[in-house]
């Protein structure tokens, strides 16, 4: 009974370090993405592996993150209290769970499409290098994008079997937009990072650059998703979507105008995870209603 309730334990607490519902952010984006390539709903089958194959991929990243990472976390006051540097939770319980998620998203690709298969081991190449890019580059927040990316990119794949230029530009603005808030986010480890010796866009462009890096990979990301508006002839929906996500990156925006981050939280958790699923609400409306 007490190896159960270690298990389980073990289990909860793995989940909450490494944010599992913040999943919301990909997922709609990854929904989004399959929608599109199957201009209408795809097959329930499909969707059942793609949201598995996102869960692993997910997951694996995370707590491949959190397990790289625990040596840093342990010296920054705001991460100290992380499950491992805590001891919470031992590295090689997070070694098991990262690869029974692997080993997820490996069956999931499997089943989906032989593409898809081979080209999971890229997916978690991207997964690991970004865990130590801020050992060596500032561009850390790309390769998050990246990472992040591959969901909508994944998700048509999944359901096309090819890559194809309008998963490119979706994958694109999701790349922009993930480094974009990342930026953002990276600004309250901007004193430690710096006396570490570690990189990222805030340690090299300060406050205000970051800010302003920040603005710009947000347009770029507005201006992707109005390009695949255009590509697809999507209509008033889809417009409605990048609307109403540029309203919400505005007042993300305008929230840490002053470098405030004590609004960090509501800027970065709130508007983020609301833009994802508009993004994926107007792609459903917008599919659906052209193809009921």
């Amino acid at each position: 009974m007490t190896q159960t309730s270690g298990i389980i334990n073990n289990v909860r607490v793995f989940m909450e370090m490494i944010k599992f519902s913040h999943t919301i952010f990909a997922l709609p984006f990854a929904l989004s993405g399959a929608l599109l390539a199957a201009n209408g709903m795809p097959d329930p089958r499909q969707l059942l592996w793609i949201v598995l194959a996102m869960v692993g991929a997910r997951t694996a990243a995370m707590g491949l993150n959190r397990l790289i990472d625990a040596g840093i976390d342990a010296l920054n006051p705001r991460t100290a209290s992380r499950a491992i540097p805590a001891g919470l939770i031992g590295k090689g319980a997070t070694l098991v769970f990262i690869m029974a998620s692997i080993v997820l998203l490996l069956t999931a690709a499997a089943q989906l499409n032989p593409l898809c298969l081979k080209l999971s081991p890229l997916a978690l190449f991207f997964l690991v290098l970004y865990s130590y890019c801020k050992r060596f580059t500032a561009l850390a927040h790309v390769v998050l994008g990246l990472c992040l990316a591959a969901a909508p990119i994944g998700a048509w794949v999944a359901i096309r079997g090819s890559i194809d230029g309008p998963a490119l530009i979706l994958g694109g603005a999701v790349l922009f937009w993930v480094a974009g808030f990342d930026i953002l986010y990276a600004l309250q480890d901007l004193e430690f990072d710096r006396s570490a010796g570690l990189h990222s866009i805030p340690v090299l462009l300060g406050v205000e650059g970051s800010l302003w890096a920040a603005r710009m990979f947000h347009l770029v990301m507005l201006a992707l998703l109005l390009g695949l508006l255009s590509l697809l002839h999507l209509g008033a929906w889809f417009m409605v979507g990048i609307l109403v996500a540029a309203a919400m990156l505005l007042y993300e925006h305008w929230l840490l105008r002053d470098g405030d981050l004590l609004k960090l939280d509501a800027a970065f958790f709130n508007m983020n995870g609301y833009i994802s699923v508009v993004i994926l609400l107007s792609t459903a409306a917008e599919v659906l209603t052209r193809n009921p």
